[in-house]
């Protein structure tokens, strides 16, 4: 059965034609930008001629949705541009869609400040990735979006790695990290929910403890701890941010 590799994209000519090649044997690649500016969408056409823009940016699941739409097979895979398809992977995948219909789950290796992160709660970081659209899309959400599948459609387990470079460096990793707080908040905010600061420490040190202790972060060595503190801090902004929303958002009712 046809295949196609599907990715949504903003400025990742840095990543993006790396991930590309790994994909060379798919039958289509489609790739949707969300208004680059930089060589994003010019590096996407030397592999394939299914490039596509749309900037009127709602979210990662809509995004993904107008995406997989976009592809002409049954079959999607669906990849980030941080992302690398190994081998065995590969084989695994182009195996599976000779079967019956069903998800397929990746486990994700993530290299991180110098490291392949193997414990911490990271790995395997298993995700849904392959998919036959008909049976098969993803959710609205504006982050953290999910693949929904239809109900009795199994769910099985890929062979191989599939590597993700997540960070260049700490200024992206916090970058990263806002953008995500942001988007979380905001959709929270959307749905009425509140919270309170208490909350955002609770959460973080609860986070902290979970990762570097109890997933074993600290055999991550000093990456580890980095990435367990960094994401404390994060999970705290998260809830600061909707607290201050609250705040805001009760001074203009006064």
């Amino acid at each position: 059965m046809p295949i196609s590799a599907v990715l949504i994209v903003k400025n990742e000519a840095h990543h993006l034609r790396d991930c590309l090649e790994t994909l060379a044997w798919a039958d289509e690649i489609v790739v949707l930008d969300a208004g680059s500016q930089d060589e994003t969408c010019a590096i996407a056409r030397e592999f394939t001629e299914n490039v596509n823009v749309n900037a009127d940016w709602q979210g990662f699941g809509i995004q993904r949705q107008r995406a997989e739409a976009l592809a002409s097979n049954e079959w999607i895979l669906m990849v980030d541009a941080d992302e690398r398809v190994t081998p065995e992977l590969r084989d695994s995948i182009l195996a599976a869609i000779q079967r019956p219909p069903a998800a397929y789950s990746a486990s994700r290796l993530s290299w991180c400040f110098g490291r392949f992160i193997r414990h911490s709660g990271w790995y395997p970081d298993r995700v849904l990735r392959l998919y036959p659209k008909s049976q098969a899309s993803y959710n609205a959400s504006l982050v953290h979006e999910k693949l929904e599948v239809s109900e009795g459609l199994a769910i099985k387990q890929l062979a191989g790695d599939l590597l993700h470079y997540t960070y260049r460096d700490l200024r992206h990793y916090l970058e990263k990290s806002a953008h995500y707080a942001q988007a979380w908040a905001e959709q929270r905010a959307a749905q009425g929910k509140t919270a309170t600061l208490w909350q955002g420490i609770s959460h973080g040190l609860a986070c902290f403890i979970k990762m570097y202790l109890l997933k074993a972060g600290f055999k991550d060595g000093k990456q580890g701890l980095l990435l367990a503190l960094l994401s404390a801090h994060s999970t705290f902004t998260k809830y600061a941010d909707l607290w201050i929303r609250t705040q805001t958002s009760a001074a203009k009712q006064r």
